[in-house]
């Protein structure tokens, strides 16, 4: 472990702290901020709001993008167009971040917690099938209920962790089959690919993060992908207090959400999104370079599903047992490089304790020998295809 620690340092060329994850700014970041400071329009009303969602719309290919203020309020917004109300069911993964679970918590919506698959670390198509035919059926009116309880399961709802895609087409075909929707929890995956699509493009509504941690920032914001321009327009109204556009007059048609993104947020998201294709290269040089060390130890790299193209958003690795695991955290964090361990799964959380689940076999072995390394970009030599 201690060999890790001086490979670590070595990546990073510091003597210093090294954080799990940290933004850098090489391009027009000041100036960008700097000329909405100046024009006054600092808040939701700006030039680069609306740039940065055709940015974002021209990376991805989505039909419509609308930045918000945080990925939290675009999931959430996902979860409203998708028609999610209160006492319906979504299943998702109990292996995720807890913003994933607490969108459905405001919606007063539940739940389904599903296992994971090993070869994306989400949610798996073929534990989401087994869970439906064992508990779900199709009325007569065309939706799928559960058997017991007669909750109405509304959609399906997977995260691409740590920036890997899940299976997409599988989903998809359980999503018409069971007639659900499919919302993308895209929040870690900026810049990845599944099948040379980018993720959060194939589902209905999806959701993306700009976290000061994730590939690129906006300081806090996110943004909801709509599948067509219609329904991607309705987000935009509603998450800007759904006001009809007039001169003068305060008119609001429906109540609606204040999820717009400040244009001093979106100024940064335009200035780093002209690195975003220095910064993957940069993450994916360093997972290689991450690769070829764990070639040679008893921990195992993830690496991207060979159906995909990743950001290795957070690079991680799978240690032989628990105490091992225990051991490489203690002694990385105790030397100043941060490692840490994958959540707690959402089960285990008290607001989450009650919540319908199936078996977690890979979540649960995931859980207790998983360790996410520094994954932040850095200029490494790219010696590699």
């Amino acid at each position: 472990m201690y060999s890790l620690i001086e490979f670590i340092r070595e990546t990073y060329q510091t003597n210093k702290f090294i954080p799990l994850h940290a933004p850098t700014f090489p391009g027009n970041e000041q100036t960008y901020v700097a000329e909405t400071i100046e024009s006054t329009f600092v808040s939701s009303v700006g030039r680069f709001v609306n740039e940065f969602e055709r940015k974002i719309e021209d990376f991805t290919k989505s039909p419509k993008a609308v930045a918000t203020s945080s990925g939290t309020s675009a999931l959430h917004t996902a979860l409203y167009m998708a028609g999610v109300k209160s006492g319906d069911l979504v299943i998702t993964q109990a292996l995720t971040f807890v913003a994933t679970c607490n969108t459905l918590y405001h919606m007063g919506a539940e739940p389904v917690f599903v296992d994971v698959s090993t070869r994306s670390l989400g949610l798996s198509p073929i534990a989401v099938q087994a869970y439906l035919e064992e508990y779900a059926v199709v009325d007569e009116l065309g939706l799928c209920t559960h058997k017991e309880t007669g909750q109405i399961i509304k959609a399906i709802m997977p995260m691409h962790t740590f920036g890997h895609p899940v299976e997409l087409d599988e989903l998809k075909l359980i999503c018409q089959q069971w007639n659900l929707i499919l919302i993308e929890d895209a929040a870690e995956s900026l810049g990845s690919f599944y099948k040379n699509k980018h993720t959060g493009t194939l589902g209905n509504f999806a959701a993306l993060s700009f976290n000061g941690n994730k590939i690129i920032t906006t300081g806090g914001g996110g943004m909801l992908l709509a599948n067509d321009i219609v329904n991607g327009d309705r987000a935009k109204h509603i998450t800007t207090t759904a006001k009809v556009s007039h001169p003068y007059e305060f008119y609001h048609d429906e109540a609606g959400f204040n999820y717009r993104m400040p244009n001093l947020n979106a100024a940064l998201g335009c200035a780093q999104m002209e690195s975003l294709p220095l910064f993957i290269e940069q993450k994916r040089t360093l997972a290689k370079h991450y690769q070829t060390f764990f070639e040679k130890s008893d921990l195992e790299f993830v690496t991207e599903p060979d159906y995909a193209t990743s950001n290795y958003w957070l690079n991680a690795v799978i240690c032989p047992d628990l105490r091992y695991r225990n051991e490489i955290l203690k002694a990385t964090n105790d030397a100043g490089v941060m490692t840490r361990p994958v959540w707690q799964l959402m089960h285990r959380l008290p607001m989450f304790k009650d919540a319908m689940r199936g078996p977690l076999t890979n979540s649960e072995l995931i859980e207790s020998h998983l360790i996410n390394l520094p994954s932040f970009p850095t200029n490494l030599e790219s010696t590699y295809a």
